[in-house]
């Protein structure tokens, strides 16, 4: 007789978790024999693992991430030079809390995004907050949002992550504006958030990417410190995929 009053109670409450897991274990015949404390520890991790649920969704929501990807079903078998080692533990997310970044630098086809993705992916479910850009996409906005009230807001929203992920860097060098637009996205996020950078361009290339040198030496010193370097080579995946 309490069941649906109780139910309507905790779903009043919010408790929506413990609705679910209070109307599946009233049908289950073995519950039945479970004690007080044994009976709340069930209803709790129903509740527990619901809100953990909306946390991820919330979080993937938010980042905007422009693959579906997932660390456990990262292609280790394609010769590409991906070190398993290192990405299982950069998937562990410890990286994150420590304001660390990744570069991940190789050709066109290589899995650059997918990997990028997939770290941004595991760090929702971390609940950590996360936020995808596409560079060429981001200095277009930003280049709109000059001398604006919303510069200073998208500014503040790439800030306020702890990852932000900055996805297809290059090949086309910075004009003046975009080079003190990366520079004032790094300032803000240096020893504060964490930054994953893909590109095409190696690494030593990126100070004539910038183009200024003050701004190159100040952007790289703030970026390149600190660093995990994922360094793809070989034949583009997208070759390999058999016609559909």
């Amino acid at each position: 007789m309490l069941a649906h009053p109780t139910l309507d109670q905790l779903n009043a409450l919010g408790l929506h978790g413990l609705a679910k897991g209070f109307k599946d274990l009233e049908h289950k015949p073995e519950a039945r024999g479970l004690d007080h404390a044994e009976w709340l520890g069930l209803l709790l991790e129903y509740e527990t693992t619901l809100r953990r649920q909306k946390q991820f969704e919330a979080r993937a929501r938010a980042a905007k991430l422009r693959h579906g990807a997932s660390v456990e079903d990262v292609d280790y078998q394609n010769p590409r030079g991906l070190d398993r080692a290192l990405f299982l533990k950069l998937a562990a997310c410890g990286w994150i809390e420590e304001r660390r970044n990744i570069l991940i630098i190789g050709a066109a086809g290589l899995g650059k995004s997918w990997l990028a993705c997939a770290l941004g992916h595991k760090a929702c479910r971390e609940n950590i907050s996360v936020l995808y850009a596409r560079v060429p996409r981001l200095f277009a906005d930003l280049a709109v949002a000059h001398g604006s009230r919303g510069y200073a807001r998208l500014l503040r929203a790439l800030a306020r992550v702890k990852l932000l992920i900055l996805d297809d860097w290059g090949p086309e060098a910075l004009n003046a504006d975009q080079a003190r637009d990366l520079l004032e996205i790094v300032e803000e996020r240096y020893d504060k958030g964490s930054i994953v950078i893909t590109s095409q361009v190696p690494v030593d290339h990126w100070h004539d990417l910038i183009g200024i040198p003050t701004l190159a030496d100040a952007i790289l010193d703030r970026v390149i410190h600190n660093t995990y370097r994922i360094e793809l080579a070989g034949e583009s995946l997208r070759k390999r995929r058999p016609p559909s």
